[in-house]
């Protein structure tokens, strides 16, 4: 059987119930009314493939906050706009005189959006900066976010959980999401805690105890971690019967954290830092020294629809925005938001009840109807990029966000 696209999917879902008077099926009525929601919280359309009617149709044009499905306008919007091989650079720039290995001046790091740059690549920059002829630092380590024009972020303010992974903000100089990997190892009646990647001057406080039982699908609800000046306190309880574990967690700010992987990193391999930190641009007569690039914008896709990034699509939401032949070339959510209804525009597409605020739908503010996906979808469908973006969305009950949903149904390893 050939993998069939998501309209397709609903079509074969719900086309026995399409001729009847009353629009759903009556297993989603029942459904819905076990949940308690009613129909007029519910906005649904089903199409086939490259037809224009649709064959159910329940609040179909009415603005309703998307979640996370609101990913597949940015993620399409991406494809189309800034192309599948579009890839983002950060640059390493010198203030000052390199002579011996040694530099006279500061260190500046320059980002530019990039939605992926984790500890691995970070690790094997430096390493190149290394092989260059960098080795010690006589002067401050500098972060450029000037790429990104954005105003305050609080962490906290979705959910009141500023920890969780999925509320880093983002920033033009990201770096490994922002995040530390708890990796909890039962050990007899002990859990042993490792944590990825180490902070340079953070020490790491233990206070998680082994209990006999527990619930092994939300253990990490009676784990939490929090950053007491220079010492990261980890406390509760978890279920040594559910082995090793991981969990993600956001302590710091963005450059605070930077400047604490660079310098353990820095010292691994030999480096040495003798300042601090500080931010700016590189000033008049810094010199360009190296630029990493990104996985391409096809392959970092997959990360943000298979496993609903959020940093990642507010990464990639806002580098719509930018124009390398503008001389304020920098990202913003208003330019990105202009950018997408100029190509919703071009593409004949007309969804006035649409509300951008970050791309990703972690928002209490975004709006979308199912009429106006749909028709996203028939889009995405017809492009010449289809194969790249349909092969970015979870395959039900196999992989992503989709692994442990209809597992056992007929859409089970068939379905995107």
């Amino acid at each position: 059987m050939r993998m069939i696209s998501f309209p397709a999917l609903l079509i074969s879902l719900c086309l026995a119930t399409s001729a009847q008077a009353d629009p759903l099926p009556p297993t989603v009525r029942a459904a819905l009314q076990q949940a308690h929601i009613p129909l007029d919280a519910v906005s649904i359309e089903v199409r086939e493939e490259h037809a224009h009617k649709s064959l159910i149709s329940l609040n179909a044009e009415k603005p309703m906050n998307p979640a996370s499905t609101m990913k597949l306008l940015t993620t399409y919007a991406g494809l189309e706009l800034l192309g599948p091989a579009y890839t983002w650079k950060t640059e390493a720039w010198l203030d000052g005189k390199l002579e011996k290995g040694v530099l006279h001046g500061d260190l500046i790091f320059k980002g530019y959006g990039d939605p992926k740059f984790t500890l691995e690549e970070f690790w094997l920059w430096l390493r190149e900066l290394r092989g260059r002829g960098l080795r010690e630092i006589h002067g401050d380590l500098v972060l450029d976010h000037s790429a990104f024009q954005l105003p305050s972020f609080d962490p906290a303010a979705f959910d009141n959980d500023p920890a969780r992974a999925y509320n880093v903000g983002p920033d033009a100089l990201l770096l490994n999401f922002n995040a530390v990997r708890l990796h909890l190892i039962p050990d007899g009646d002990n859990i042993n805690i490792i944590t990825e990647p180490e902070l340079a001057n953070i020490s790491v406080e233990n206070r998680v105890k082994n209990t006999a039982q527990g619930n092994c699908e939300n253990w990490n609800d009676a784990v939490s971690a929090q950053l007491n000046a220079t010492k990261l306190i980890i406390q509760g309880t978890f279920p040594g019967v559910c082995g090793e574990r991981s969990e993600y967690i956001s302590i710091m700010p963005n450059h605070d954290y930077i400047y604490a992987v660079f310098r353990t990193l820095w010292q691994e391999l030999g480096g040495t830092l003798n300042g601090v930190l500080h931010e700016g641009p590189p000033p008049v007569g810094a010199t360009l020294y190296a630029t990493h690039h990104s996985a391409p914008l096809s392959d970092l896709i997959r990360d943000i629809n298979k496993f609903s990034n959020n940093v990642m699509a507010r990464q990639l939401f806002l580098s719509l925005g930018m124009n390398a032949n503008d001389v304020d070339a920098s990202g913003s959510t208003q330019k990105s938001d202009q950018a997408v209804r100029a190509w919703l525009a071009q593409q004949h597409l007309d969804f006035p009840e649409l509300v951008l605020e970050n791309g990703a739908g972690l928002s209490r503010k975004e709006r979308i109807s199912a009429h106006s996906m749909a028709q996203l979808l028939q889009i995405a469908l017809d492009s010449p990029l289809q194969a790249e973006f349909e092969a970015s969305l979870p395959i039900v009950g196999v992989d992503g966000s989709m692994k442990k949903r209809l597992k056992e149904s007929a859409a089970a390893n068939h379905a995107h």
